[in-house]
């Protein structure tokens, strides 16, 4: 019977040292996380400018021909929605 129990013994102090070492990165990677988001500076998105005037103009135009010379003029656009 005893190497049954000191091959439970090697298996518990296994999987508490793993246990431990997993509970240490997850504090670890939580205190790298809150410290670089306290003290970095977040970075500047920049916004697109909307387009308006002739380049949608031109986009619808050039939308509805393509729909016209695939469907060889049986198609018409209702509706565009961008997704």
């Amino acid at each position: 019977m005893q190497p049954l129990n000191e091959a439970i013994l090697i298996m518990a102090v296994g999987m508490i040292t793993v246990f431990f070492i997993l509970f240490l990165i997850v504090l670890i990677g939580d205190l790298i996380i809150r410290l670089s988001n306290k003290y970095l500076p977040e970075e500047a998105v920049a916004v697109k400018a909307k387009k308006t005037g002739t380049s949608s103009d031109n986009t619808m135009k050039a939308i509805e021909a393509a729909i016209d010379v695939i469907t060889n003029g049986r198609g018409k656009v209702t509706n565009i929605k961008k997704i």
